[in-house]
């Protein structure tokens, strides 16, 4: 296969997971998220030679993408979501996107590794390769979810990290 068919078949293949993780690292600013995909996608395009195979190829992607939102959120601190929706409509017409903004809001309070972690877990990712992403064993991995799924119970409670 040549590399600009094998590319567009890995973009192809991994661009929603790419951006969905860099959406949640960026409190979900899509102009941001896009710029960070574009980032890791022209890495993945600039190494793909020297791709070694020892990973998966959405493995390594991840990797890349988990270090490009490190790197980014090292520059610039996002502001935690808020939603303003007036008391009367939003209990009754939001409740699911009020929690949904609640939920990212707490996760953005964890540590970058847990926040990597969690973003990667609500992706579906199985967590046999996220141990992989993130370099810890599968044993420790289930350990800090539970841990980190525990915070994020507390927190959306209005309980403290």
């Amino acid at each position: 296969m040549i590399p600009e068919q094998q590319f567009e078949e890995i973009y192809n293949e991994n661009y929603h997971k790419v951006i969905g993780l860099c959406l949640g690292y960026v409190n979900g600013d899509e102009d941001i998220a896009k710029d960070l995909t574009q980032e890791v996608f022209i890495k993945v395009w600039e190494n793909l030679k020297t791709f070694r195979n020892e990973a998966s190829i959405s493995t390594w992607i991840y990797r890349i993408a988990i270090n490009t939102c490190f790197q980014q959120s090292r520059k610039k601190k996002f502001l935690p979501l808020t939603i303003d929706v007036p008391d009367e409509v939003g209990e009754e017409k939001f409740p699911t996107e009020k929690r949904y903004h609640n939920m990212y809001a707490c996760i953005n309070q964890l540590s970058e590794i847990n926040k990597s972690i969690i973003l990667l877990e609500l992706q579906d990712i199985p967590q046999k390769e996220i141990s992989n992403i993130i370099g810890i064993s599968y044993e420790a991995l289930r350990i800090r979810i539970h841990r980190i799924k525990n915070q994020l119970s507390k927190c959306v409670q209005n309980e403290r990290l």
